[in-house]
């Protein structure tokens, strides 16, 4: 049994920051990339940053420069610092990662999500 959980979700100004958490526990092996979405009402969920094993990272345009993703490969934890947030970041924001458990089964993973609401 493999989950992820996040964390730190919750209600913002605009211009205002916040740290998303995400830890995966259980039968893992090994974890490769760990990657942030978020879905807003109405509109498909997307890609907002993404890091690799070895710290490799990306990041959606929209968030570039505001958005900071950082992992802690001893604890399991993908985490995302939002900063200067805008009413548009407002979403459910899913944690996503791609792990092998001690079975040696690869397997992509998400958790439960956690809401994002920016508003004065």
């Amino acid at each position: 049994q493999v989950q992820l959980v996040e964390s730190g979700g919750g209600l913002v100004q605009p211009g205002g920051s916040l740290r998303l958490s995400c830890a995966a526990s259980g039968s893992i092996f090994s974890i490769n990339d760990m990657r942030w979405y978020r879905q807003a009402p109405g509109k498909q969920r997307e890609l907002v940053a993404g890091i690799s094993s070895d710290g490799l990272t990306n990041y959606a345009d929209s968030v570039k420069g505001r958005f900071t993703i950082s992992r802690d490969n001893a604890k399991n934890t993908v985490y995302l610092q939002m900063n200067s947030l805008k009413p548009e970041d407002t979403a459910v924001y899913y944690c996503n990662a791609v792990m092998e458990t001690i079975v040696g089964r690869w397997g992509s993973y998400w958790g439960q999500g956690t809401q994002v609401t920016v508003s004065s």
